[in-house]
């Protein structure tokens, strides 16, 4: 349980609510390839700006990206260490649902001797 403690609950809660939009995690993924402005990401989208622009500040609030100004243009891109501790995470809930499974996998197995 050591991985949650690192957690609070509301930073998790932030994390998993922007990776569950389809939008968020192709913003994303764009984000750990290249470093594209807000213009440029609108552009992949049939959306208004606005709405991208409201895409890229939940996925900030995350803590997956960070944006710097560069002009009059806002850069985006990913941050690889907030990536890694969602990589993390998710490992650890997957270790804890394989050993339920092999749990249920030994009960059936008693059940049929």
């Amino acid at each position: 349980m050591v991985v949650l403690q690192e957690e609070d609950e509301e930073s998790l809660n932030q994390l998993f609510r922007a990776l569950a939009d389809g939008t968020r995690r192709d913003i994303l993924a764009r984000s750990i390839t290249e470093t594209p402005s807000v213009s440029e990401l609108a552009a992949h989208y049939e959306m208004s700006f606005a709405a991208v622009q409201k895409h890229v500040a939940v996925l900030q609030r995350a803590g997956l990206i960070r944006k710097r100004a560069n002009g009059r243009e806002q850069l985006v891109a990913a941050d690889r260490e907030r990536l890694r501790r969602a990589s993390e995470l998710l490992d650890f809930y997957e270790s804890v649902w394989r050993r339920r499974v092999a749990q249920l996998d030994d009960v059936l197995l008693e059940k049929e001797d």
